[in-house]
């Protein structure tokens, strides 16, 4: 079974643009859809709330990876299963990362999710089909966005 998403988007903006765009908070916030609680600092946990549309009562929890400016951006982000009565914080997570190159016309973002395995049986495939969806959605967000 597939346990990773890869999306990869060619953004007409510099680095430091698409890097302004993914770490700082407020501005992930905007494009992402979700109101977060304090700035990212690597080994810390985000907290917020999702405004994504449809999503608005779901927690948004994740931990703070790496942050290598203008290079990496990464966090473990829980799964949030709201019929399974368990806090978010008890739920499994999944690893995001967003990586910049430099490119001719401005940067290519690679956005790899993985880590499903760790999530129960009977909502695998659906997070998987779902979150493939969303990073489609995702990656159309930050290229409006740095535009």
């Amino acid at each position: 079974m597939v346990d990773t998403i890869v999306k990869a988007i060619e953004l007409k903006a510099p680095l430091s643009r698409v890097w302004q765009a993914i770490s700082d908070h407020k501005e992930f916030g905007q494009w992402f859809r979700v109101k977060l609680d304090g700035p990212f600092k690597p080994g810390s946990v985000s907290t917020g709330k999702m405004t994504f549309p449809g999503y608005e009562d779901y927690p948004w929890r994740a931990v703070v990876e790496r942050m290598e400016p203008e290079r990496l951006f990464s966090f473990r982000w829980h799964d949030f299963d709201e019929k399974s009565g368990v806090d978010v914080a008890e739920q499994a997570t999944m690893l995001v990362e967003f990586r910049l190159e430099p490119t001719a016309e401005g940067t290519r973002l690679t956005i790899t999710e993985s880590g499903f395995e760790a999530l129960p049986n009977h909502r695998r495939l659906e997070v998987l089909r779902d979150n493939t969806e969303g990073w489609n959605i995702q990656a159309n967000n930050i290229a409006a966005h740095v535009a």
